[in-house]
């Protein structure tokens, strides 16, 4: 029974060091994502960081706000959701789709 033991508890470690590695390999995963049919263009990593916004300037209308804030946030959400689509992705190949607290 404890060599039972020794065995799962090798292939807990082993898993956590390929998480940790996926981990730091997601956070520099980047996604470009865009709304509006082109209209913003957003850039999000695996941490969820938006890390660039661009809007076509004819998608900014002063008279008419309202439709640029919707596209974007239609565009910052569609790009956190691909983000973490993405993230949940990869930590299923690793943990073979067991669920394990506090990842990401």
């Amino acid at each position: 029974m404890a060599k039972g033991m020794n065995n799962l508890m090798r292939q807990a470690q082993m898993m956590q060091q390929k998480i940790s590695v996926l981990q730091k390999e997601l956070e520099s995963r980047e996604l470009d994502v865009s709304s509006g049919g082109g209209a913003v263009k957003i850039k999000i990593n695996g941490k969820q960081e938006i890390l660039e916004l661009k809007l076509d300037p004819e998608a900014v209308d002063p008279n008419d706000i309202e439709t640029l804030e919707e596209i974007l946030l239609t565009g910052v959400n569609q790009a956190v959701k691909e983000s973490q689509d993405m993230v949940s992705t990869a930590m299923n190949k690793v943990t073979g789709g067991m669920n394990v607290p506090g990842l990401f």
